[in-house]
């Protein structure tokens, strides 16, 4: 039944951001503005009743209300009651702005996917690499833009050492927008190497990342999904039978 439940939820969250982008547009949300009132308020109950029922379930409620997903779980759902008490659907723009919060509902789907949680383990471990890594790319593009400023001038659009250095980074990510581009053939020698450069900008987090996830696997720390139902602590050991947090028993499989 909870797989049942969590399938449902899933796919109410993906049809409830579908609604969201559809109403952003002019021509639908005109032709279908009462449909699509309808279909919120539809997903809207059944976002409460779910919150709602979280909250009972659990022993101690707060440690719910006031984590990430319980906050955003809150946050989801609160905008259309608040449109609703404000004078209705289209009164103001800025509650309009505010219903715009149903987006949220979106990270609702990552409490349900497990491979998140490896991910997220992995960016973590990764985190001090990637940090020396970007330091390094920082002085990088300090000093080129410092040698591009030095090589092109402001006859190139080289004004300064700040907009030499923000052309080094969009040529460093290969993004080119090409506003700003060399004219002297040592400026283009120079910025064909940074663009060779960037391909390698690239590939090293993701190296770093891969890495990573490919040591996290051959640890043998598989972990359960399930949450605690006294204290909502999730990230349980396979075949605990006792939450590691407060020692409430878990749910039977």
């Amino acid at each position: 039944m909870g797989k049942w439940f969590d399938l449902i939820l899933l796919i109410v969250i993906i049809l409830s951001i579908v609604l969201v982008m559809l109403e952003s547009i002019a021509e639908l949300n005109i032709k279908y503005s009462r449909e699509f009132y309808i279909a919120e308020w539809i997903i809207t109950f059944f976002f409460t009743i779910e919150y709602i029922l979280r909250v009972i379930t659990i022993r101690r409620p707060k440690h719910y209300i006031f984590s990430f997903y319980g906050i955003v779980d809150l946050l989801s759902t609160l905008p259309s009651y608040i449109a609703f008490i404000s004078g209705g659907h289209n009164l103001l723009f800025a509650v309009r702005a505010l219903r715009l919060l149903r987006v949220f509902r979106i990270l609702k789907i990552t409490r349900y996917i497990g491979e998140s949680n490896k991910l997220m383990r992995a960016l973590r471990d990764s985190r001090p690499k990637i940090l020396i890594f970007l330091f390094a790319v920082l002085i990088i593009t300090i000093i080129m833009g410092t040698v591009m400023y030095l090589v092109e001038g402001p006859e190139y659009g080289f004004t300064s050492i700040p907009v030499s250095i923000y052309w080094c980074i969009v040529t460093l990510t290969t993004v080119g927008y090409g506003d700003i581009h060399p004219g002297t053939p040592i400026g283009q020698f120079i910025a064909s190497l940074i663009m060779i450069t960037g391909y390698g900008v690239i590939a090293v987090p993701t190296g770093i990342v891969s890495a990573e996830l490919t040591r996290g696997k051959s640890r043998i720390v598989n972990t359960n999904t399930q949450n605690c139902p006294n204290c909502n602590e999730s990230k349980h050991l396979d075949g605990a039978e006792f939450c590691h947090n407060c020692g409430h028993r878990l749910n039977e499989k």
